[in-house]
Parts: structure tokens; sequence; C-alpha cells
């Protein structure tokens, strides 16, 4: 199966098309004029702190205020300790056996914090905090803020603020993921919290050594920036949708990437020589006449995929709306 990337550098926009022998799987857009700013990470300032939602609402210099919950806020080990406050039974009574460090990290439920977990405890107005957006605004809602940063790489996540080893769930072998956390072991000097990729699978240790200290520097720099700079600034810029195929998808989920920019084609080169330099894959210019996606079919199955009535084989069909709070399929 011939897996492509091909990319179409807009005025306005890039657009990026993954094809599976000629078909879309996914598609990618980011506008010039309204860049999403989500893994963006800023130095913002506490403006309002809201202890009956137990979050704030933190200025990064944007005309809406970003959202901050508590959850976001507390540390690792502290949100485990809160958790296991609010439980209405000891862990050790539980028939299941609970334990304190298998307590569920993304249980919405929040209630009658202690004082130590409070949102008021964490944070005072005019406090200035480094955030990284988790999520983009939309509508008249501000993006959503953690103070718990994430840096990712080709074949790790950095989590500086967590001291904790992932692995992902994608990697079954248990040989592999053994081997995966002792290599990760010898080399981790900090307690700084690292998420193994799909990627990393089979990966060896001199390459492995060389993304940790490539996050750690990345991370170093964010913080010495941050302590230069007053808020609201931004601090860092997460990379944009082509680089962000490049890193994700090519030779994984691609082999091969075409582009319709020379500037662009020429950075992703340079891109791939400092960052991915065992990577041996083919990456092409497109001098068409036409629109790169008009000649790969494109275009058309995008507005078709689009639309707001989806016709289905049976002769039904369905009508998708989005709206501020949901989208809702009426069949």
């Amino acid at each position: 199966m011939l897996k492509e990337l091909v990319v179409n550098c807009a005025p306005h926009e890039t657009r990026v098309a993954l094809l599976e022998d000629g078909s879309i799987v996914e598609v990618f857009n980011e506008r010039r004029d309204d860049t999403s700013i989500s893994g963006n990470i800023y130095k913002g300032r506490v403006q309002r702190v809201l202890p009956g939602m137990q979050a704030a609402f933190v200025d990064i210099g944007f005309d809406q205020a970003a959202f901050l919950y508590v959850d976001d806020v507390l540390d690792s080990a502290s949100l485990k300790l809160c958790r296991q406050l609010e439980q209405d039974t000891d862990a050790e009574e539980r028939d299941d056996g609970l334990v304190v460090d298998e307590i569920d990290e993304e249980s919405d439920s929040w209630k009658a914090p202690a004082p130590e977990c409070a949102i008021q405890g964490l944070l005072v107005e005019g406090q200035e905090i480094l955030v990284q957006v988790a999520k983009s605004s939309i509508g008249s809602k501000g993006p959503r803020v953690t103070t718990h940063i994430s840096l990712a790489g080709r074949y790790m996540v950095l989590m500086p603020t967590v001291d904790h080893i992932g692995i992902s769930k994608r990697i079954t072998d248990e040989t592999e993921r053994t081997r995966l956390r002792e290599m990760l072991k010898g080399l981790r000097k900090n307690n700084f919290g690292y998420i193994f990729r799909t990627q990393a699978k089979d990966i060896d240790e001199a390459t492995l050594s060389k993304e940790i200290e490539f996050l750690n520097n990345t991370w170093h720099d964010i913080q010495e920036r941050s302590r230069t700079i007053s808020a609201t600034a931004l601090v860092y810029k997460d990379l944009n949708a082509t680089f962000r195929a490049v890193r994700d998808l090519l030779a994984n989920e691609a082999d091969k990437l075409i582009i319709d920019s020379k500037s662009e084609y020429e950075r992703v080169q340079n891109f791939l020589k400092k960052l991915m330099p065992d990577l041996n894959l083919s990456v092409e210019l497109y001098q068409g006449k036409e629109s790169i996606f008009d000649a790969y079919n494109i275009e058309g199955d995008i507005t078709r995929a689009l639309k707001k009535k989806v016709w289905l084989k049976s002769g039904g069909y369905i009508v998708i709306e989005q709206t501020e709070a949901l989208v809702a399929i009426d069949v």
C-alpha cells in the first residue's frame, strides 16, 4: 500500500493530506491568520481565581482569558493525594485491591477539595505562571491551558512537571516494553516524565539518548526564556501543520512527501537533516501547473466530505451540524 503526504501551502493556509493508494485517510488544515495556538507555551498572569468552579482565568495575551482547571495546576503526586482524600472508602479496604498509585487520575469528580488541593490555595490573582495551551478557543470560549507542559519529539514526549514513564499502547510486545523501560532508566538523569511514542519501537540507545538530550535542551531553553520576559508573552511556539505531519507521520504512516512550496520544501529538508538524519525518505517538490490538491483528486473529495448532508449506500442520509456546545448528527 502506497502512503503519501501531500502538502498544499497557500497564501492564507496550509493543508496536509495523508493518502493511501490515492484515497484520503486524514486531512489537516492550518490557517495563517488564525493559526491554532494549541501546544504553544505562554507566560501568563492569573486574572481571576474562582473557588466555586475550582478554576482560574489566566491572561496569556489574547482578548479571551484562558481557562485553567485545578487538576491542571496540581502536580501528579498532589493530584493522587487529593484523589485519595476524596474517596468515600479507603483504597486499602476495596475489594479490587486498589492502591493510591492506581487511582484514576482522569476522573471528572471533584467534590469538596481539601485545603491543600483547592485552587485558592495554589494560585493568587496577579501571579505569573507558565502554561501550555491544551485546547484552542472555540467561539466565545477561551482556550484551555495547563501547567503540565509536554514537549513531543519523534520518539518520546517529555513531561518535565510529572514524574512518570509511559509507553504507547500500540507497542504491545511485553519484551519490547520492558527493554524500553530499562533503557530509559539508564539514561534518565532527572525526575522528568517520558512517554514512548509508537515510533520508539525497536529504537536503539544512541538514538534515544539524542532524543532525550534534544527534549531536555528544549525545556531548558523554555525555562531560560521564561525567566527573562514578563507576562503576558509567547515563550514557545509549537510546530506548524507541515512539520507536525513530518514528525508524526513520515516514515511510519507515509512513504513519500510531496509539497508545492519551494521555501517550505527547503525548510522540511533542513528539518529532516537536523532532527531525523537517519531517515532516507522521498521528499519531492511539486511543480505542476494545476493545484497539487486538484492533481491528486483531493479537492473534490474534501468538498464532498464537508457537506452537511452525507448520503449513505442504503439510500438514506445523515445531516451533521456543529454548534458551540456539540456536534449534532441527524439520521
